[in-house]
């Protein structure tokens, strides 16, 4: 079976590099080379029965990257295969993607074996993802989870606000009604929680919880 293929990156060394692997390939064609997004998206309304398998494309490309061409794609060709390489591997860039149904995410720092078997894999309905970016995801979960289980009482977060409103201990004592001591035990447990060194950290957490301006 023959396959045709559209290769994109904005570098016009790595490109060539693409289209020499590929066209070498007995059962790959590639219809297309391009510079962005946009000459894709341009190519595809123009030729609107044109059988496409698979788009090979960087992630960071100047008038349309890849994130907004994966995401054309899925919406108005899905059954179009998308596999993106790029020397980023960000967390948040592989959650949109994979949001957006990318079928596969590879470093630019694969190997040809790795991206053959990688266009091989997701051509059989599979997804691939290699192992840089599979790690780079994981540590962005496991972050995230660590940060998003973190719960704080209203109490806890009314000390958090004063302390980032530079109130002082004994401030605080008095408009929350408690004792300097309590206002104390308050602050050291908020930094252990919350895993900060000191009040900055604190104040911080406080902006990013949306507490203080």
């Amino acid at each position: 079976m023959n396959y045709n293929l559209i290769l994109v990156d904005d570098h016009k060394m790595f490109l060539d590099g693409l289209w020499n692997i590929f066209k070498n390939e007995a059962n790959c064609t590639v219809l297309q080379t391009a510079h962005n997004g946009a000459q894709v998206i341009k190519y595809m309304e123009t030729n609107p029965n044109q059988a496409i398998d698979i788009v090979i494309s960087d992630i960071s490309m100047p008038t349309t990257d890849g994130i907004t061409l994966n995401k054309y794609i899925k919406k108005e060709r899905p059954e179009i295969k998308t596999l993106m390489v790029s020397m980023h591997t960000d967390a948040g860039m592989i959650d949109t993607l994979i949001k957006n149904n990318v079928d596969g995410y590879l470093s630019k720092n694969a190997t040809q074996t790795e991206l053959l078997e990688a266009v091989k894999t997701i051509l059989k309905g599979e997804k691939y993802f290699s192992q840089s970016v599979q790690q780079a995801y994981m540590k962005g979960v496991l972050e995230k989870k660590t940060e998003t289980t973190i719960t704080l009482t209203k109490r806890e977060k009314e000390v958090l606000r004063l302390i980032a409103e530079e109130y002082t201990t004994q401030e605080i004592a008095d408009e929350l009604f408690l004792s300097k001591h309590t206002i104390e035990s308050y602050r050291k447990n908020l930094i252990a929680k919350l895993n900060v060194k000191n009040l900055a950290g604190l104040t911080k957490y406080a902006i990013k919880l949306g507490l203080v301006e």
